[in-house]
């Protein structure tokens, strides 16, 4: 199959490069990067050397209609600019343009008109899967909102309903969840030795991605409280979760749970409670870590889920889906092997 990347120029757009290129079934026939076009690729992906002889294109819609598959690793917003002038039988779109189903939601944390929603591609999310098979165009979910959205969702049926109104998460990520735009807090001297929270008080744009999640499963209103991190590391995210459940839960129930939930899934791996989570061992993965954990002493459930958020969390589960979209085993060009050193 035919396919393209635009955005390719970016921490994404260089993720789904490096993956689709020793893909069995895709063959990358556009690499376009409107700010970049005429750029050399290894000059901003000097790690993608199969790239040598290609530049970056500017984007061109009668290539990208004349492709099977295209993928979208644009900036929040670009790509409902675009998508009326595409025909391109099947779409992945990374960015958050049609993530959300409510369209006051949108507004309050994006801003400007809501361009709609589309099959939400999360294939872990129970139902989920069978849609992105029967869909054509695909809203990859956010990085931030895979690590959440799994490590919660097999929780839900054991928080108390007070402790629905009261989740709290806590997550750090890798810088590369920022974008490749110079910024001075994210410049190496800022970041390294050290960590900031950012877009606390329930304003990071995820929020309503994880709540809406959680309701479309559950059929359960939960009102998270989600507090980002940045972290001195180029990529990844471990997110701790925790809520109130009750005081005669016990342990093995909780992690048997989900097992259950995870135990056949290809990318997820819940680990246990002798075993040890880092974002290091995910690292150029597709995979997905939890560990379950339970506070008896003030009777909380802690779930903790790390993943690549340029893996599981972006270019990788954007594959994933594409595999789903065209017929071919899930796990064709990934895997849930980290590059742990």
């Amino acid at each position: 199959m035919k396919i393209g990347v635009v955005g390719a120029s970016g921490y994404a757009g260089g993720e789904l490069l490096r993956l689709l290129s020793t893909h069995p079934e895709f063959e990358i026939s556009a690499a376009m990067a409107a700010s970049s076009a005429g750029t050399p690729i290894t000059e901003i992906h000097p790690h993608l050397r199969l790239f040598s002889n290609q530049k970056f294109t500017a984007v061109d819609l009668a290539l990208l209609n004349s492709l099977d598959l295209v993928f979208l690793a644009l900036p929040h917003g670009e790509s409902a600019k675009l998508i009326s002038q595409l025909t391109t039988p099947k779409i992945v779109d990374l960015g958050a343009d049609f993530r959300l189903e409510s369209g006051e939601s949108w507004n309050k944390f994006y801003g400007g008109t809501h361009a709609g929603t589309w099959t939400y591609g999360l294939p872990e999310m129970q139902g989920q899967r069978e849609k992105i098979k029967n869909a054509t165009h695909i809203a990859n979910p956010g990085c931030y909102a895979t690590a959440i959205s799994v490590g919660l969702m097999p929780l839900i049926p054991f928080i108390t309903d007070q402790g629905l109104k009261e989740i709290t998460v806590v997550a750090a990520s890798g810088t590369t969840g920022a974008g490749r735009s110079l910024k001075s807090n994210l410049l190496a001297s800022e970041v390294m030795g050290s960590l900031s929270a950012y877009k606390v008080g329930g304003v990071h744009q995820h929020t309503p991605e994880i709540e809406e999640n959680v309701q479309r499963i559950t059929k359960k209103k939960i009102a998270l409280s989600f507090i980002p991190i940045l972290a001195p590391m180029p990529r990844g995210i471990l997110a701790t979760i925790s809520a109130s459940v009750s005081a005669d839960l016990e342990l093995s129930k909780l992690q048997n749970a989900f097992e259950v939930a995870y135990g056949n899934e290809l990318f997820i791996d819940v680990l246990n409670q002798g075993d040890t989570l880092q974002t290091s061992s995910l690292t150029g993965s597709n995979g997905l870590q939890i560990q379950i954990f339970l506070d008896k002493r003030t009777n909380k459930a802690i779930i903790i889920s790390s993943i690549d958020n340029l893996g599981k969390g972006a270019a990788g589960q954007a594959i994933q889906n594409a595999n789903l979209m065209c017929g071919f085993p899930e796990n064709t060009g990934l895997t849930p092997v980290g590059l742990h050193s």
